[in-house]
């Protein structure tokens, strides 16, 4: 750390000096390193205290990325949650997306039924239990947020909460482009 003395917490890795605000080249790349260490640390399994299954035991949270797709509801008229939108919405390949939602389904949190609009494929819809493992999420993710920016003004928390939607919005649309190439 910088000459202040202070020791990061145990465990905890030592903070890297802040570059100074004319130097954008060096503030992005943090931006990146941070993005990616973001990544990894909600990458893990959400404590199982906060978002515990029926029986009480942990949700696999592959469970939990389903049902959060498919709660997110159609992207356009006419349209339904199916398989293909799952996979586009957690990119990963349609077998990928199946074995999940197979596995959602046996866990009972989403219903999969043929499409009335085209019978090969298979409309996909929460239960109850869906419902409530993600309300559950979603209470976790807005504790989390309003505990990582607690010692935030409440504009900084809603700019930075809108630059981030937006920001991951932008990704899910590149990536995606990527995808289709």
């Amino acid at each position: 750390m910088s000459g202040t003395g202070a020791t990061p917490p145990t465990g905890a890795p030592e903070a890297e000096p802040s570059p100074a605000v004319g130097d954008t080249a060096a503030v992005l790349d943090e931006a990146g390193r941070a993005l990616f260490r973001l990544g990894r640390l909600f990458g893990r399994q959400p404590p199982p205290q906060i978002l515990a299954g029926r029986g009480g035991r942990a949700v696999e949270l592959s469970r939990i990325l389903v049902a959060e797709a498919v709660a997110a509801g159609i992207a356009a008229p006419g349209e339904e949650v199916t398989v293909g939108l799952v996979a586009d919405r957690l990119a990963v390949d349609p077998s990928t997306a199946s074995r999940l939602v197979a596995d959602a389904t046996a866990a009972g949190y989403v219903t999969a039924a043929a499409s009335p609009a085209d019978a090969r494929r298979r409309r996909l819809d929460l239960t109850p239990a869906g419902h409530e493992l993600v309300a559950g999420a979603r209470r976790h993710q807005r504790a989390v947020f309003e505990r990582v920016t607690r010692d935030w003004t409440d504009r900084e928390r809603l700019e930075f909460a809108r630059l981030l939607v937006r920001f991951v919005a932008a990704v899910a649309e590149e990536l995606s482009v990527e995808r289709r190439a």
